[in-house]
């Protein structure tokens, strides 16, 4: 392994930028010849530039664990049950196994918010982590129990964003 002593990061907030700054970290972390695993909750699109690169990154193995469709609040769906149980399961898997440097848990401080794992289940798993793996968790709405045991929380705030004027998500910036 890579490391001595990894960390744990969180990424939330309202602003962009969460998942753009767990890809840097990831994309230094290879340069450095970490093995890298990002699972997006949440995600499934295959257009997303991440995802369309990822397979030429030496080092950095990505995973989406989602439907390419939003996730209603309250109301997932099967499906949607089931994928983030099979990214949590390969989270897991890493864990156990002790197989990356660093794990990229995208998205699920929100896959937590809308219901599709419990909060107690993730933090056996941040509590679970090897002690040399360092350990990114993103997205909006990060519970409280992430945000003590985190060595690092960094909150993106949204003060002025080009969608309230009405611009489309740009291939190649927000995707």
């Amino acid at each position: 392994m890579a490391l001595d002593k990894g960390t744990i990061q969180v990424y939330t907030g309202n602003g962009k930028g969460k998942t753009t700054a767990s890809l840097g970290l990831a994309l230094r972390a290879c340069g450095h010849d970490f093995k890298v695993l990002m699972i997006q909750f949440m995600k499934g699109s295959k257009n997303y530039g991440e995802v369309i690169i990822s397979t030429k990154i030496p080092g950095f193995t990505l995973i989406q664990s989602g439907l390419p469709t939003f996730v209603e609040k309250g109301n997932p769906s099967d499906e949607d049950l089931r994928l983030a149980r099979e990214g949590m399961d390969l989270a897991w898997e890493a864990v156990r196994e002790n197989t990356c440097d660093m794990l990229i848990l995208d998205e699920i401080n929100c896959a937590v918010d809308y219901g599709l794992l419990k909060v107690g289940e993730a933090m056996d798993l941040i509590k679970e982590k090897p002690p040399e793996m360092e350990l990114i968790l993103t997205g909006r709405y990060a519970p409280e129990e992430f945000l003590e045991a985190a060595d690092l929380v960094t909150e993106m705030k949204e003060i002025k964003h080009h969608y309230t004027s009405g611009m489309e998500m740009r291939e190649g910036i927000e995707f």
